[in-house]
């Protein structure tokens, strides 16, 4: 319903911000990210999750608005909320907690621990969010990377032999990226593995 909210930031604290749009002020619920992404900034624009939930007792609803600085952030909100057991509040919590890219990692190497650090989140929800979005980020790291670099047959080689051998594909891509990325980049697939097998 509502993409974005453009206009001046007549407030901004660590958990809402209020944005004057044409005399209106939209009060906006943010990570601690999208607050240190726009605590200086006079005005800008947020993207928006827009939310309506409905008291079943009293049946009073409730609209909401989420704003995101980077679309990122705003797409694990919704993969997040999507997972039975997982409010607005603790998805907001949660990437509170961890930059978009730190969530990332922590999700696609299945390392639930560092997720019940998060007020709200137990041991069986922190495993519930790895083993439902675990498969999502991965694929969508590979697809980014591989339309990115899809000429980079070496690099898709050295990801084929490193998954053959078992090794987890998030981890890999990685690994792969970052030597491919260095001073001196390995220049045949033999090398390539080789390097990687030191680092994973």
């Amino acid at each position: 319903m509502i993409e974005y909210v453009r206009g001046t930031f007549a407030e901004v604290t660590p958990t809402h911000a209020v944005v004057d749009l044409a005399g209106l002020g939209y009060m906006v619920h943010i990570s601690l990210n999208t607050y240190s992404d726009i605590q200086h900034q006079k005005e800008g624009k947020l993207l928006v999750h827009y939310q309506v939930s409905v008291d079943i007792r009293s049946g009073e609803s409730k609209n909401q608005l989420y704003g995101f600085s980077t679309d990122q952030e705003r797409k694990y909100f919704r993969q997040l909320i999507a997972i039975s057991g997982i409010s607005s509040s603790i998805a907001n919590m949660i990437l509170s907690s961890f930059k978009p890219e730190e969530f990332h990692s922590i999700v696609a190497n299945g390392d639930s621990k560092s997720l019940t650090t998060v007020k709200g989140v137990g041991p069986k929800v922190a495993q519930k969010v790895v083993s439902e979005l675990r498969d999502k980020m991965v694929k969508e790291e590979l697809n980014v990377e591989i339309s990115v670099d899809s000429g980079n047959t070496i690099r898709q080689e050295a990801l084929s032999a490193l998954s053959a051998l078992g090794f987890d594909r998030a981890a890999s891509v990685k690994t792969l990226n970052k030597l491919l990325k260095s001073d001196q980049p390995p220049s045949t697939v033999e090398e390539l593995v080789k390097h990687a097998l030191k680092q994973l």
